[in-house]
């Protein structure tokens, strides 16, 4: 069966950006479970891997326009440490999470940290970033309506939400 849209995938995966590797699911060992078509992956991974079946491997480079975007200027924003749990450990060059209003997550960078705010850049940290990924496809199947209204997939044995 080949991977596509509506399909549940299981990967691993290394991540290294210019030689440097930034993660990998070997260091959990555990396989990443993905449902394809639902953007849960980064578009250039996922269009990489539409076609491929299990048991294959490729090695991928997605530019930033099919990554995380290009870095853009003027993204620096002071916001008060309040927002920030454990703002007092936080460091210039971090990264951190922030809570947004809408409901989500927005990963940022450390630009500054003053005595009452800190400043972060709003870029998401490997925007700019040509990435390379290392792939193995452990499984590729049909979706179940289940995991198709939830817009994600459910590894064997995980709990039910």
């Amino acid at each position: 069966m080949k991977a596509g849209k509506d399909k549940v995938i299981a990967i691993h995966y290394t991540l290294t950006v210019d030689g440097e590797k930034v993660e990998s699911s070997h260091d959990r060992d555990e396989q990443l479970w993905i449902l394809l078509g639902h953007g849960q992956l980064i578009p250039g991974l996922e269009a990489a891997l539409e076609g491929h079946e299990a048991g294959e491997t490729l090695s991928v480079d997605v530019a930033p326009a099919d990554g995380y975007g290009e870095r853009e200027e003027g993204q620096i924003q002071r916001m008060s440490k309040k927002y920030f749990p454990q703002a007092n450990r936080l460091k210039p060059g971090m990264t951190t999470v922030l809570q947004l209003k809408q409901g989500g997550q927005r990963a940022v960078t450390v630009h500054k940290v003053g005595m009452s705010a800190i400043d972060v850049d709003l870029n998401h940290p490997m925007a700019g970033k040509t990435l390379h990924f290392d792939v193995a496809l452990g499984e590729v199947r049909d979706a179940t309506e289940e995991e198709i209204a939830h817009g994600h997939a459910h590894a064997p044995g995980s709990a039910e939400h």
